[in-house]
């Protein structure tokens, strides 16, 4: 049995229950957008975002119990998360999600843009028709939280000046701060006290970090990942392995990288000796304790949990946050 399905096994009516709930809240009276969606539906991810509210809100329920509110709030979160896919290939100029091509490959950038903007909307609308002001708050400052990541990113990209501090400044907000805020949702919606929803946010976040670190590690990975080895150095994202690399190499080993990354973005010889010189300085050997640091402050901090199948679940999906090869 897959990791993806140990995880799902404590939730598993709760994720059956909410993939109906999930289709029906996407559709439209537009027939070019329904499908669209339904293309989505088709290539749709292995929804970790949903289970984490799930798994949270059982360990944070005194019951165990969820409610309508919970099935809200994976709602929002992965309408949320679906429409900052849709976007980030646009702002990427990606033509490939998950092996697949893209909407802006198939439909433009113009429909791929007003796409994300629609599942946005139908996300934040799930939370005020419901009158569920207290996710909807969570949700917002997490949207808010990854635009300023992203640009931030774009920023520092043009300059190719990024610090450690700022790469992690960075991370927290354009992925961490959407996953904490599944945490966070889950324990919102069975009424639990704020030190909680705190405690299980910052748990959220330490994941979210450690997820993006693996991101970035794929892309000085040899095997076929579902998107294009090299991506990020092709749009001069300086990630931690780059970073670490260029922190210690010589002059001549810095000059070489900094000029390599300006020139690789159509050369894919480039591209590959640029991953292969991070390796050498040791760029992926450090990504990867860091990652796993991270990995181990959030188990210690779910272990302050009582023991349950959820906690257990919980420890299954940290895991798999940095052992997966997708």
């Amino acid at each position: 049995m897959k990791i993806e399905e140990k995880i799902k096994i404590p939730i598993y009516q709760e994720m059956e229950n909410f993939e109906s709930m999930f289709s029906k809240s996407m559709f439209s009276k537009i027939s070019v957008l329904n499908k669209i969606i339904h293309f989505i539906l088709k290539r749709k991810g292995k929804q970790m975002r949903p289970m984490l509210v799930f798994l949270c809100a059982k360990m944070c329920s005194r019951s165990n119990k969820i409610s309508e509110k919970t099935y809200r709030g994976a709602s929002v979160v992965e309408l949320i998360h679906t429409a900052t896919l849709v976007h980030d290939d646009v702002v990427d100029d990606s033509n490939q999600r998950r092996g697949f091509f893209s909407i802006n490959a198939l439909w433009k950038n113009k429909i791929a843009v007003l796409v994300g903007d629609y599942l946005l909307s139908k996300g934040l609308l799930i939370s005020i028709e419901n009158n569920d002001f207290d996710i909807l708050k969570i949700i917002s400052v997490a949207v808010r939280e990854m635009s300023q990541g992203e640009i931030l990113q774009i920023e520092k990209s043009r300059k190719l000046n990024i610090t450690e501090d700022e790469y992690f400044t960075i991370i927290k907000k354009k992925t961490a701060s959407l996953i904490a805020a599944c945490c966070a949702i889950g324990a919102k919606s069975v009424n639990s006290y704020v030190k909680d929803v705190q405690k299980i946010h910052r748990i959220g976040e330490l994941i979210g970090i450690a997820f993006q670190i693996k991101d970035d590690l794929f892309d000085y990975s040899r095997f076929k990942i579902g998107k294009p080895i090299g991506n990020d150095i092709k749009q001069k994202k300086i990630t931690l392995p780059l970073i670490y690399s260029l922190n210690i190499a010589n002059n001549k080993d810095k000059k070489w990288l900094l000029r390599a990354i300006k020139k690789s973005r159509n050369n894919k010889n480039i591209v590959k000796e640029v991953v292969q010189k991070v390796v050498d300085l040791g760029g992926v050997e450090y990504a990867t304790k860091s990652m796993n640091i991270y990995k181990n402050k959030s188990i210690n901090l779910l272990n302050t949990y009582p023991k349950s199948k959820y906690r257990d679940a919980m420890e299954l999906m940290i895991n798999y946050v940095v052992e997966r090869k997708l």
